[in-house]
C-alpha cells in the first residue's frame, strides 16, 4: 500500500539498511497486541504472504479467504488483506487480576489470550512492525516508526533478523519486484476503462494467488515464473 507522507514526522530520522541495527526489541511485546487491533484492511497480502500460510497452515488461498482473508480494492487493485474479527473476546493475565477484554476488529489470528497464532508464518506487514519501507530507484531502505507501537523500544537488533525470513536476499529482491510491479500497474489503474481494470485485477488474483503454491518448492521460482507470464 502506496502512503503519501512525511516521514520525518513520524520516524526518529534516519534510513536504515537491512544489516543495521535499529531499536526494536520489546521483550517479547510482554503481552500487547494493539497492533493487531483496529487494522482495517491495511494488513495488505502479498504472494510470499500465502505462499507462508498455505505452507504453514496446510490451507489453500479458498480456505484462507473463508475464514482470516478478504480481498479489497487497494491503490485501484484488487488484493487480499487480513481479514479483522468484529469482535474479539481477550483474556488479559496480569500480576493482580485474570480478566476477559472486548477487542475490536482483531486479527482472526489473535487467539484468546491476545498472542499471534501465526507468529512464524506471519505477513510481511507484521514482521515489519514498527518499521516501514522507501522505495526509489528500484530499491529500498527502511524507516523506524516512532508512533505506532505501545511499548516502550528497549534493545536494537539487526533489522535482517528482526524480519526473520530465510534466503533474505532472495525475499529482498522479491520485495522489490512485487512493489515495483503493483505500484506501475496503481499508477495506470486510473485510466483503465471499468471492463479493464476488472479483468486485470482478476488476472493478479488467479496468478498469484487463487493458483495454490506448491510448498514443497522454492517460492521464488514460482514467482517468477507466474511474473514472467502475467504479461502486463
Amino acid at each position: 500500500m502506496n502512503r503519501d507522507i512525511d516521514i520525518s514526522e513520524i520516524s526518529d530520522g534516519k534510513i536504515y539498511d537491512s544489516a543495521d541495527m535499529a531499536k526494536l526489541g520489546v521483550d517479547d511485546c510482554s503481552g500487547c497486541h494493539s497492533c493487531c487491533c483496529g487494522m482495517g484492511d491495511s494488513v495488505t497480502l502479498d504472494p510470499y504472504d500465502i505462499y507462508r500460510l498455505e505452507k504453514g497452515l496446510k490451507k489453500s488461498f479458498e480456505e484462507l479467504l473463508y475464514k482470516n482473508i478478504e480481498l479489497r480494492v487497494v491503490d485501484g487493485i484488487i488484493l487480499p488483506c487480513l481479514l479483522m474479527n468484529s469482535e474479539i473476546t481477550i483474556t488479559h493475565n496480569s500480576n493482580k487480576a485474570l480478566g476477559s477484554v472486548t477487542e475490536k476488529e482483531a486479527c482472526t489470528f489473535l487467539d484468546e489470550n491476545g498472542r499471534c497464532s501465526i507468529h512464524q508464518y506471519r505477513p510481511q506487514i507484521c514482521r515489519l512492525f514498527p518499521l516501514g519501507r522507501i522505495y526509489e530507484n528500484g530499491s529500498h531502505k527502511y524507516f523506524l516508526q516512532v508512533n505506532e507501537c505501545q511499548k516502550e523500544r528497549q534493545t536494537k537488533i539487526k533489522i535482517k533478523k528482526w524480519l526473520d525470513t530465510p534466503d533474505f536476499s532472495k525475499y529482498e529482491a522479491y520485495t522489490d519486484k512485487w512493489h515495483f510491479f503493483i505500484k506501475d500497474l496503481s499508477e495506470r489503474a486510473s485510466s483503465m476503462p471499468q471492463e479493464q481494470l476488472k479483468a486485470v485485477s482478476m488476472g493478479i488474483l488467479k496468478v498469484f494467488f487463487m493458483t495454490d503454491y506448491n510448498t514443497d518448492v522454492d517460492f521464488y521460482e514460482q514467482f517468477n515464473d507466474r511474473l514472467a507470464r502475467i504479461g502486463l
